[in-house]
């Protein structure tokens, strides 16, 4: 499964990352692609790379979203 990280924050200073099937999956210019990953748990640590704060959608990576 394919992998992407919001480059814009969220009001609590979030990046949030999403499947490449998301409905809430940012617009190209918005994101970045962290590449293919079988759970979310290696693509928030891709992420953690590019952003302090990370967390997965509610929708699309709940396994992986902090509350």
């Amino acid at each position: 499964m394919r992998f992407y990280a919001n480059k814009q924050k969220e009001k609590n200073g979030e990046h949030e990352i999403h499947t490449g099937t998301c409905l809430f999956l940012p617009q190209n210019e918005n994101r970045i692609d962290l590449g293919e990953y079988n759970s979310c748990i290696k693509a928030i640590d891709k992420a953690k790379e590019h952003f302090k704060k990370v967390n997965g959608c509610v929708f699309c990576s709940n396994i992986c979203h902090e509350k």
